[in-house]
């Protein structure tokens, strides 16, 4: 990919690590749990436990990463 397309990247430089703790400062595991429904975040919520199901699960990080957009965290 070239550098101008990573510079429009909002994503570009950001760990998943990065990204799920600034959603967690912002809103809570609760609200998180609620705006996203998976059980990592409903259920003894923890960063490490949710990194390892956002890993192996495209379709949840997806909205994971969705929401840190949407939700212009930086």
């Amino acid at each position: 990919m070239s550098d101008q397309k990573q510079n429009n990247n909002p994503l570009h430089g950001k760990t998943l690590e990065m990204i799920l703790n600034a959603l967690v400062a912002k809103y809570g595991w609760p609200e998180l749990g609620y705006r996203i429904r998976i059980n990592c975040f409903l259920d003894n919520p923890s960063i490490n436990s949710s990194l390892k199901f956002l890993r192996k699960t495209p379709w949840a990080r997806k909205k994971v990463e969705e929401l840190y957009i949407s939700s212009q965290l930086d």
